[in-house]
């Protein structure tokens, strides 16, 4: 029983037995590994397996599990942990295991919707091969082209949607060959582009920076007219900042400090400029040389420094990021959400965010950008995490000051709990109608450890005795009370946190009993309905070719009232032999539509079940179902028990 429609199989020795285990993608987004009918492992992903292929792997005994999803994205598992995954634009249509490199391992061969073709080493992803084609690839295959007794082994096939056929060979310098040896120079070149460009990139900040210091030396220079002595008019003028202009035509950059004060200055023959004046006034001082070879100190206007730190995008060294996720229960025009609050430890502003998060946004990755209005120093952003899964928040923001043109980047990871849709309400509230009674044979202080790490507490759960805490699903508004009594997806993941291997439960859920039982019901009503049809269609079907061969001997001896008549009837029985099947076929959309919520339900039972309870549980009802015993379904579903 899977959670869904099955998009993808695969068979595979998974657990190293030397048995084959059955590897199934369904649209729930889950991977199920079945070793005959028990669930041995689970694996839920972001999106649809369209593929799942069978690699022998490079470094142990286990082959990895390569996978196709539907929006572009190419990944290899090793057994349940995943070693690699890429994202591409373009959708990858098929996939092969090869090996090219001659190395006794098979590469990942990849043909995308693009045309292009790629060999990637199982372990690391790292590309090996790679080849294009004019026009999308239609498949790869794996066979002796040439026929050639003196060659050993297959070749790998390309074919491009316009019948374009490529041969690959592998490799023949030796094991390991590197491929991509002709593509050396053209990488190189690419590379030393991209440095080439990011340096003229950082060049053209620096510039802009030094002008900036010097526009605003020039207006300190001109407005601060108290306080400063001119001595001579002869000085040596301030020649700007070596290192900090294109040409590098300047004087030195001296970062010993000067007369001006005990901060960092800049300076050279023309000048130095510390930040502290003489009279230890925050600003800057300019010295310079005079004709007499006396040390001069112009003040620079006091305050003006802090302008051109701005501009440049100077922050405060003690600048953090600081991020608090809380549950928002919405209300009529917004949708229940998890608020992910991010703020600064000062008067900086947050200039754009940006997150990376599988399942969640479309495209993995979601940009806030604030209008000038609302621009400031903590920003929310909400998150609608699709299903009950724990998922690692990766945040970027732009930090600086509100006139800054340049920005910094502040990087750090929030994990958002598995069960964060959930809110914590009164305790006072009745108890729902089901429940699951279990004994996991643990200390509550261990339950409330895995309360707080799984769901979003304003302050953690501290308890001394018994525990209760109660919640309700921001999804479904329905209550969830824990009193050692959960369900579902909360028991998978508190007998995982456990470590408990087999856990058997009983568990009463009337609502789902009698939505089952109605299932029943309706499900044995369309049987009888469909019986009905095939049984009119397969009568209709007789009259039909009666009715054909009498026509056409009417046809025949000319009696071309009676042939009239004979087709009239024909077209009419048709009519309703087209209206018999569009009905049966709705019959089946039902009848199809009620099996999967049956298996829907059967599955639910399992999951409030651990390890070989869970499998009796699924195996069990599937053979009540068999012989239509409903009473023993009920029973199985509530006590784990045949």
């Amino acid at each position: 029983v899977t959670g869904d429609n099955v998009h993808s199989l695969c068979l595979l020795d998974f657990s190293n037995n030397g048995q084959n285990e059955l590897v199934v993608g369904s649209e729930d987004f889950d991977i199920r590994v079945f070793q005959e009918d028990e669930i041995i492992a689970e694996m839920t992903e972001t999106d649809v397996r369209l593929v799942i292929l069978s690699v022998p792997c490079a470094h142990c005994l286990v082959h990895s599990l390569a996978m196709v999803w539907l929006m572009g994205t190419l990944g290899v598992y090793n057994r349940s942990s995943r070693n690699w995954r890429i994202k591409s634009k373009n959708r990858a249509v098929a996939i092969h295991g090869y090996d090219l490199d001659n190395d006794g391992v098979p590469e990942l061969i990849t043909g995308w919707s693009n045309g292009k073709v790629d060999a990637r080493n199982d372990r690391s992803g790292e590309v090996i091969f790679k080849a294009n084609f004019n026009h999308g690839i239609a498949g790869i295959v794996e066979a002796d082209y040439s026929v050639d007794s003196h060659t050993s082994g297959n070749h790998l096939l390309c074919v491009s949607v316009e019948g374009e056929v490529r041969g690959y060979s592998p490799a023949t310098g030796g094991p390991g060959s590197d491929l991509l040896d002709s593509n050396i120079e053209q990488d190189t070149i690419r590379e030393l582009s991209q440095r080439k460009q990011n340096l003229v990139l950082e060049l053209k900040n620096y510039a802009e920076n030094s002008k900036l210091a010097m526009l605003g030396a020039s207006f300190a220079i001109d407005g601060s007219k108290s306080g400063q002595s001119i001595a001579s008019s002869g000085s040596v003028p301030f020649q700007g900042l070596r290192g900090l202009q294109p040409d590098g035509s300047a004087s030195g950059f001296d970062t010993s400090g000067g007369s001006g004060g005990d901060g960092p200055s800049l300076g050279g023959p023309g000048g130095q400029m510390g930040l502290m004046n003489r009279s230890g006034l925050a600003g800057h001082s300019l010295g310079g040389l005079s004709q007499s070879g006396g040390v001069q100190n112009y003040t620079l206007g006091l305050g003006k420094t802090d302008l051109n730190k701005s501009s440049m995008g100077v922050i405060p060294a003690n600048t953090q990021l600081q991020t608090t996720l809380s549950v928002n229960p919405g209300n009529q025009t917004v949708q229940p959400h998890v608020e992910l609050f991010i703020s600064t430890t000062n008067d900086t502003i947050i200039r754009a965010v940006i997150i990376f998060a599988e399942g969640i946004f479309d495209g993995e990755s979601h940009v806030v950008h604030p209008n000038g209005q609302t621009l400031g120093s903590s920003l929310k952003v909400p998150i609608i995490p699709p299903k009950d899964i724990p998922v690692d928040l990766h945040i970027k923001s732009l930090i600086g000051q509100r006139s800054s043109s340049q920005f910094h980047v502040f990087e750090l990871t929030r994990q958002l709990p598995r069960f964060s849709l959930y809110t914590q309400i009164s305790n006072d509230l009745p108890d729902p109608k089901g429940c699951v009674h279990f004994n996991p044979n643990e200390r509550p202080q261990r339950m409330v450890m895995w309360v707080n790490q799984n769901f979003l507490l304003q302050d953690d759960i501290v308890s001394d005795g018994d525990l209760k805490v109660t919640f309700m699903s921001l999804r479904t508004q329905k209550t969830l009370r824990l009193r050692m009594s959960l369900a579902g997806d909360i028991i998978q993941s508190l007998a995982q946190f456990l470590n408990i291997d087999d856990l058997l439960t009983v568990a009463d859920f009337p609502d789902e009993l009698e939505n089952l039982r109605q299932i029943l019901v309706k499900v044995d009503d369309l049987h009888r309905v469909r019986t009905k049809l095939t049984a009119e269609m397969a009568d209709h079907s007789n009259l039909i070719r009666g009715m054909v061969v009498r026509a056409e001997d009417a046809r025949i001896m000319g009696d071309m009232k009676s042939m009239r008549k004979g087709y009239i009837e024909l077209y009419d029985l048709n009519r309703d032999l087209i209206a018999g099947y569009n009905i049966r076929c709705n019959n089946h959309q039902e009848l199809v539509a009620c099996l999967k919520q049956v298996n829907q339900i059967i599955q639910k039972a399992g999951r409030v079940r651990v390890g070989k309870f869970k499998t009796q549980v699924i195996n069990s009802c599937r053979t009540a179902i068999k012989t239509n015993n409903t009473s023993s379904l009920f029973k199985i579903i509530q006590t784990g028990l045949a």
